[in-house]
């Protein structure tokens, strides 16, 4: 049960291409999307993700939150948030600035954030509970934990290719390996949806925590709106799943 945190976040991934320019047609903003949490079949928790125009760029957030009979074995409170501002007028989803991490999670408390300096091609991290401050090389296409995702729901994913991605993690920068596994008709409390399913080779040891496989199922469409993912754990697996929101209805196949 210590791993439920990781399903909630898996939804909001750290996921970036590094090596692709071209895009394809972007998701609405605003967006809302709401997620069940389950462990063995059990329902553990809620889980939402918000995307919205804040002044001259984007403001993504993430919360997850344990279930009213977890909350006393092992309580999740996250808030999750990533400030972007775009770069060029091509680059639709643009490149984070600020990235802020406040997680309640049994007895670990976290509060930090990053700041990325595209300029100087580096970031600094400040753990405001350890009182230290560091920092740290990256990429041109660098992206946080959170917005990471969102930029890759842009892109065109081809089944049997693997893309190489760099996330920044607040610790370190990693380039991992997401393949394009195949495309599949998954059926969830909203209907049956035409899917694609890719499974990121985890390294990162923030929101995607390496504990297992785990896979992504995202609707086989411009919008790439994840209806499910499933992690892996020591025991059994974890299992979010979209229930509601806002945001452009997935077609359901007939």
């Amino acid at each position: 049960m210590k791993h439920l945190h990781i399903a909630a976040a898996s939804l909001i991934a750290g996921l970036v291409l590094s090596t692709f320019a071209a895009t394809a047609t972007a998701f609405p903003i605003p967006e809302r999307l709401e997620f069940e949490l389950s462990y063995t079949g059990i329902t553990a928790g809620r889980a939402v993700q918000e995307v919205k125009l804040v002044d001259n760029g984007i403001h993504i957030v993430s919360t997850a939150r344990s279930a009213d009979w977890l909350r006393f074995i092992f309580p999740v409170d996250d808030r999750i948030e990533s400030f972007l501002t775009s770069e060029t007028p091509a680059q639709f989803i643009g490149t984070p600035r600020l990235y802020q991490e406040r997680k309640h999670e049994g007895k670990t408390i976290t509060n930090r954030e990053a700041r990325f300096d595209r300029q100087k091609l580096e970031v600094t991290t400040i753990d405001h509970r350890n009182k230290n401050e560091k920092k740290h090389v990256i990429t041109k296409r660098t992206y946080d934990t959170l917005s990471s995702f969102f930029y890759f729901r842009t892109v065109p994913l081809q089944v049997g290719t693997s893309y190489y991605i760099d996330i920044f993690d607040c610790k370190r920068l990693w380039n991992t390996e997401v393949k394009v596994l195949r495309r599949e008709e998954l059926t969830t409390p909203l209907g049956r949806f035409k899917t694609i399913v890719i499974q990121p080779l985890l390294k990162s040891e923030g929101i995607f925590a390496r504990t297992g496989e785990m896979f992504i199922w995202l609707t086989d469409d411009d919008r790439r709106i994840p209806v499910q993912m499933k992690s892996k754990v020591i025991v059994g697996s974890i299992t979010a799943t979209l229930t509601g929101g806002s945001y452009w209805s997935a077609r359901p196949v007939n």
